[in-house]
């Protein structure tokens, strides 16, 4: 298994720190940044060889790579996506598909949080795709809402349009991907963004789940984590990143 991050964002709401670099290359504790932590808690958990799509000011990382390697220990592989200021995260993902065969712990390049995530999905490892979720934390328009059946636990709505009310909580952006499901992941996803190059990664979930997929969702429980989409959330991300 292999670790994944979605790197190729150009976070605009993150500016003037993303008017040169890409919003996971924002520090968040001291020169700690984003991805520094995502690299970090792939590599606690054992995954060293990591796969990082990269678009927006990709060079910022590629200037950083051997530094970033050394200082995790990790060997990166890193994937341009030549759509990124153009195209969603749909088709980030499927650009990875090759990189699927051996499994994936994929994480967005723009989130924060503790290695207890990565430790829940490879505790809870099982489902052909498993989605961290946070089910403890007040749901509005913005969280990218989930609900499941009741009865098998499978994924049946993903979306941030989804009725909080009937949400069972909010993806994080951490999620495990099996072997068994590379192949046909790879199909829904290219599906989703041929249908239209603005959808999310997340409706390349639902697409595989409605071809009959196995989705489902691994609680993690009552942590403090933060997706960096402007900077109110950098802010509270400089709060908790120097707790990680």
């Amino acid at each position: 298994m292999i670790g994944l991050v979605l790197a190729a964002g150009a976070g605009r709401r993150l500016r003037p720190y993303t008017d040169t670099l890409p919003k996971t290359l924002v520090p968040v504790d001291g020169e700690t940044t984003i991805l520094d932590i995502a690299l970090s808690n792939l590599a606690q958990v054992g995954l060293t060889d990591v796969a990082v799509v990269v678009g927006y000011a990709a060079q910022a990382v590629r200037d950083r790579q051997a530094a970033m390697e050394r200082r995790h220990g990790v060997t990166l592989e890193l994937i341009d996506n030549d759509r990124a200021e153009e195209w969603n995260n749909a088709y980030s993902l499927w650009l990875a598909r090759n990189h699927l065969a051996a499994g994936a712990l994929m994480v967005n390049g723009d989130t924060v949080h503790p290695v207890s995530v990565e430790k829940t999905l490879l505790a809870e490892r099982g489902p052909e795709l498993l989605l961290a979720i946070d089910a403890a934390k007040s749901l509005g328009a913005e969280e990218m809402k989930v609900r499941f059946d009741a009865d098998t636990g499978q994924l049946t709505h993903i979306h941030k349009s989804l009725d909080p009310a009937t949400a069972h909580g909010e993806y994080i952006g951490a999620c495990l991907i099996e072997p068994a499901a590379a192949n046909r992941l790879a199909e829904a996803l290219e599906a989703t963004w041929r249908r239209d190059p603005d959808l999310y990664y997340e409706d390349g979930f639902a697409e595989f789940a409605a071809r009959g997929g196995q989705v489902r969702g691994a609680r993690i429980g009552t942590v403090e984590w933060v997706e960096v989409d402007d900077h109110a959330d950098l802010a509270r991300a400089r709060e908790i990143a120097c707790r990680y």
